[in-house]
């Protein structure tokens, strides 16, 4: 049962109890939240590629990825019936501005300093965008203060005004404590009330790893596996997927004069071939098509689509743009994406609703209470906790035993079959029997004598999940 009535019913009572306007408006905007896609930001450090990576998430060519002024400025793309910029200005007001398509890209015509903008709103007809809102921030660790700070105030779940946010996608290139301090922040009190499941780590740049060899990927997915195994990532951020953002955004805007580009260096004789893919200046030197190829797909992403044609494992344009999509990575961070938050929007979205009234609502008040009610109740909510327990250490069991939970509770996606560790097209019956046989382990753990108390209301939570598996396919 959705636990959304509860929470739209106690956001209509603080709004009847409340007088104040600056309360209010945050309550109504949480109230309208409920009902618009999960907010999803895409966060990392300067040149990370988290503008590349939107563009191949959305399969447009979107975000400018040059440094440019509109990079300093939170930017929102969210579906409409047409494409539109708006400017909410940091003195409240909200006007539209006007933009130009650059090489596909959104070019915004600020009109003022961006120091006075507090975020832009880019809408566009996009099937992609209508589930989810996503949101590109500015570079964290900038040599500008200024252009960290925004970022950080806008995720910070302890800043001044909760989150704006449900979910982030966090981009790692190389590991270091600033990354793990801001998923600390982004959880904010989080950490106490269980959100595991509200980030993801995104590997990116992946295929330059390894001097951008054919063997990137399969490189970059062993230390992603790395950083994902990292017990102070994983109780974070468990989730960690390499992702060629370049190859992704190519492939979903790959160019039939790009293509002719690619196949004109494939034929050419294979000690010339060698010649020109052994750096990028030596295939960018004196040919401005394959500077801009080069510029658009990376040293991997030419040197894998040589050997494509060349080999003719590709025949034409559409060919290729599906190989480099299948090489990216973006496939595998969608089914992550549809898995993590997708599948659990309305428990982000209550969340991020509940966390606005404890901003406001006096503790020990009515509301408050039966805000911790819903909490409390909704298992939902009981499961994050699990999952953040699991993950932290500190719910005693087998390895085997937590492993399982850990499935069960959703931590690798709410549906039914990532629950119980089945394929995608498991029948109903096979997922009825799994449910059946992991109820009955459970119910065995919680009643036995000798299990630790912690476990033994963990499996009791772990059966219910299993009694609600069986609810949906029998």
């Amino acid at each position: 049962m959705s636990m959304l009535p509860d929470v739209q019913t106690l956001l209509d009572r603080a709004l009847a109890e409340t007088s104040d306007r600056t309360v209010r408006t945050a309550i109504a905007d949480a109230r309208r939240r409920l009902g618009e896609p999960l907010r999803v930001a895409i966060a990392g450090k300067v040149k990370a590629g988290k503008s590349t990576l939107l563009n191949a998430l959305v399969g447009e060519g979107l975000a400018p990825t040059d440094a440019g002024e509109c990079t300093r400025i939170v930017t929102w793309y969210a579906d409409g019936p047409t494409y539109a910029v708006t400017a909410h200005l940091t003195d409240g007001t909200v006007t539209p501005r006007p933009f130009n398509r650059v090489g596909g890209a959104v070019q915004i015509d600020l009109g003022r300093p961006a120091e006075q903008v507090d975020h832009l709103e880019v809408r566009v007809p996009s099937a992609r965008l209508r589930r989810h809102t996503l949101i590109d921030t500015p570079g964290i660790a900038s040599l500008s203060t200024d252009v960290s700070l925004r970022t950080m105030a806008f995720l910070d779940a302890e800043a001044d005004r909760p989150a704006q946010t449900d979910a982030v996608i966090y981009l790692l290139r190389h590991m270091h404590a600033s990354d793990v301090r801001f998923l600390e922040s982004f959880h904010g009190d989080g950490l106490s009330n269980g959100t595991p499941v509200n980030a993801v780590g995104v590997l990116s740049r992946a295929d330059e790893i390894g001097g951008a060899r054919l063997d990137a990927m399969e490189a970059a997915a062993r230390v992603a596996a790395r950083y994902a195994s990292d017990e102070r990532l994983r109780r974070l951020c468990p989730v960690v997927v390499p992702v060629a953002g370049l190859l992704g955004a190519a492939g979903a805007t790959l160019r039939e004069d790009e293509y002719r580009t690619l196949a004109a260096v494939a034929a050419e004789p294979m000690p010339v071939v060698v010649e020109l893919l052994l750096t990028a200046d030596r295939f960018a030197t004196s040919a401005p098509e394959r500077r801009r190829t080069l510029q658009r797909l990376g040293l991997f992403g030419v040197r894998l689509a040589v050997r494509l044609i060349r080999e003719q494992q590709v025949h034409d344009s559409a060919d290729l743009a599906a190989a480099l999509t299948a090489h990216s990575g973006i496939d595998r961070l969608r089914e992550v994406f549809t898995a993590q938050f997708v599948g659990r929007s309305e428990v982000l979205k209550a969340r991020s609703a509940l966390a606005v009234l404890d901003e406001y609502l006096a503790p020990g008040s009515p509301l408050a209470a039966e805000a911790e009610r819903i909490r409390a109740s909704a298992h939902e909510f009981v499961e994050l906790r699990l999952l953040h327990l699991i993950r932290s250490g500190r719910l005693p069991g087998t390895e085997a035993q937590l492993t399982e939970m850990d499935l069960l509770l959703g931590g690798a996606g709410g549906a039914a079959h990532h629950r119980l560790g089945l394929p995608a097209d498991a029948p109903a019956p096979v997922i009825a029997a799994a449910a059946q046989a992991a109820l009955a382990r459970w119910q065995t753990i919680a009643e036995h004598p000798f299990t630790a108390r912690e476990l033994r209301t963990a499996a009791r939570a772990a059966s219910r999940t299993c009694e609600g598996l069986l609810a949906t396919v029998t």
